[in-house]
């Protein structure tokens, strides 16, 4: 059965972000024509909308290609993302209700057991997500969750790969263990440190730039 324009988008979507489709890559009309057997229209639509949610660059008379990670940009969103958190920690510190506290340890015990599997890395990111999520969720502020998810482009994949390490997870999952019993004890004194070691990641990182430079925008 043929992909409806917002599946096809969708799935292109799901592959920038899961780095099938790399910073950088080519994403020409006709391979796009080929690979749904579509028209060249449809096509044209297609990326159009890719580029004005930043998934890719079209350039006239150059190849489309995928965004690159605009480290400028994933600043931004870890500075909002920070304050964001910082103010919902302090709301819910001592406040969590006994469903939020069931489902945060629920998604802490996924954590844990996930690390030690095959392709511990996805399952990981999808558990931590949760963790964060319930937190918005908790605090009535889904909508803030949903808004940061539509801006995250470039962090989603700054994200997956600053983090491929498992030491890095176990220490996350170390973190998300203090943060919900901070929460659960009404301990604000330790909320501020563990938004500032936990959501504030070096941006400016050599690491990154060492490793993966060929996937970051010149644009710095």
């Amino acid at each position: 059965m043929a992909l409806t324009k917002d599946q096809i988008i969708n799935q292109l979507k799901d592959e920038i972000l899961n780095l099938t489709l790399k910073p950088g890559s080519a994403l020409s009309e006709a391979t796009l024509t080929a690979r749904y057997s579509i028209s060249r229209t449809p096509v044209r639509d297609i990326l159009k909308q890719l580029s004005a949610d930043d998934y890719i660059v079209i350039s006239p008379q150059r190849a489309t290609r995928v965004s690159y990670i605009d480290l400028k940009s994933v600043e931004q969103i870890i500075y909002l993302r920070s304050t964001l958190e910082k103010q919902i920690l302090t709301d819910l510190c001592g406040n969590l209700s006994k469903e939020t506290i069931i489902e945060l340890e629920k998604l802490l015990k996924e954590q844990h057991r996930v690390i030690g599997e095959e392709n511990y890395f996805n399952k990981f990111l999808k558990y931590d997500d949760l963790f964060h999520k319930n937190l918005f969720i908790a605090a009535k502020r889904e909508f803030l969750w949903n808004l940061i998810q539509k801006l995250n482009v470039h962090y989603i994949r700054y994200r997956r790969l600053h983090m491929l390490e498992k030491e890095k997870l176990n220490k996350l999952y170390s973190d998300h263990k203090e943060i919900t019993k901070a929460l659960i004890n009404g301990d604000k004194t330790e909320i501020e440190e563990f938004i500032n070691k936990h959501i504030k990641n070096d941006v400016k990182s050599n690491y990154f730039k060492e490793h993966f430079a060929e996937y970051i925008s010149d644009n710095l």
